[in-house]
C-alpha cells in the first residue's frame, strides 16, 4: 500500500468517525466501549480492499455495526447481573457534532435496552441514521424484509416507552444552568426549602454505582422520598459543596460533574419540565465517569 493510499484511507475513516461513534454509542450505551469498537474498526479498515469499496462510510458502518452486535451479546449477559440500576455512560454534549446531538437522551438509551441486539441495530440504522433497508440488510446479514420487521418491532417498543404528551418547550441554556446549579447547591447543603420548590411532585431519581460506589439500588419515586434521600446524603457529606464541580451538558441534559468524597467522579443530569425537575440521573460508577475527570482539572 502506498503512503498516498494509506492517507486516503485514514482521511475516509476520520470523515466517517463522528457518525460511527454516534452509532456505536447508541448501540452500546458506553463511551469507552464505543471508542474501543472504533479502534477495532479502524484496524480492520486498514486491511480492507479499498480499491473495491465504492462507499467508504457505508462499509465502515457495516464493520462497526457487526462489532457492536458481538459486543452486545456479552454486554446483555453482564447487565443481567449488574448491581443496582444500570444507566448509560454519560456522554458530553457541550460540543457534540450534529450526528451525536440528534438524540442521545437517557430516555432513548434506556428504551433501546429493551430491544434485542438485532432490533436495536435495525432501528438505529434505519430510523436514526436513515440507512436504506438494503444497507441494513447488508450490515446485519438478513433480508431487507426481515430488517423491516425488526425495525417495526423495535419502533413499537420504543414508542410504547415514550410519553404520549407533547414535548414541553425547550429549556434555554441559561435557565437550565440556573436550575441545575441551584439544585446541586441545595442538595449538597441540605436546603430543603429550595429543593421543594425545584422538585416536581412525581420526581424520579435513578442512581448507578455499579457496585463500585455508593448508590441507591432501586429508583426513588416522589418528591417526599427524594427529599429524604437528599437530606440524608447532605448530612452525611457535612452539608457542604465539594471543592471541584462544574456545570455541563450530558446526553443533551443540563448536568453537574463533581469530585465527591473518596475521589469519586459523579455525574448528575436533570430532566426539567416547566421549571420543575422531573428526573434525576446520577452516575457514580467510576468505570463510567473516569472520562469526565478532565472537566474538573
Amino acid at each position: 500500500m502506498t503512503a498516498q493510499t494509506k492517507d486516503t484511507g485514514t482521511d475516509a475513516f476520520l470523515t466517517a468517525r463522528p457518525r460511527l461513534f454516534a452509532a456505536a454509542y447508541r448501540m452500546l450505551g458506553s463511551v469507552t466501549d464505543a471508542e474501543d469498537i472504533l479502534q477495532d474498526a479502524y484496524l480492520r479498515w486498514q486491511s480492507a480492499p479499498k480499491g473495491e469499496i465504492l462507499d467508504a462510510t457505508g462499509y465502515l458502518m457495516r464493520i462497526t455495526t457487526r462489532l457492536c452486535l458481538d459486543q452486545l451479546k456479552s454486554a446483555r449477559a453482564r447487565r443481567e447481573t449488574y448491581p443496582g440500576e444500570w444507566l448509560p455512560e454519560p456522554v458530553l454534549t457541550d460540543d457534540a457534532t450534529d450526528q451525536l446531538d440528534h438524540d442521545v437522551s437517557v430516555a432513548l438509551l434506556l428504551a433501546l435496552e429493551t430491544l434485542s441486539p438485532l432490533e436495536r441495530a435495525a432501528f438505529l440504522l434505519h430510523d436514526i441514521f436513515d440507512s436504506s433497508f438494503g444497507d441494513v440488510a447488508s450490515a446485519l446479514n438478513r433480508s431487507p424484509e426481515a430488517c423491516r420487521q425488526l425495525a417495526t418491532r423495535a419502533r413499537r417498543k420504543v414508542q410504547a416507552l415514550r410519553p404520549d404528551t407533547p414535548a414541553p418547550p425547550a429549556l434555554d441554556d441559561d435557565q437550565g444552568r440556573t436550575l441545575t446549579e441551584a439544585f446541586f447547591r441545595a442538595s449538597k447543603t441540605g436546603d430543603t426549602a429550595t429543593l421543594t420548590r425545584l422538585l416536581a411532585d412525581g420526581v424520579q431519581m435513578v442512581s448507578d454505582g455499579g457496585g463500585k460506589a455508593t448508590a441507591a439500588l432501586n429508583p426513588i419515586f416522589g418528591q417526599a422520598k427524594v427529599l429524604r434521600l437528599l437530606e440524608g446524603l447532605a448530612r452525611k457529606g457535612g452539608a457542604q459543596l465539594p471543592q471541584l464541580w462544574r456545570f455541563c451538558h450530558l446526553n443533551g441534559l443540563p448536568a453537574v460533574v463533581s469530585r465527591e468524597e473518596g475521589g469519586i467522579v459523579q455525574a448528575a443530569a436533570l430532566d426539567i419540565t416547566e421549571g420543575r425537575i422531573t428526573r434525576i440521573y446520577v452516575v457514580r460508577n467510576p468505570d463510567k465517569t473516569r472520562h469526565l475527570a478532565h472537566l474538573l482539572v
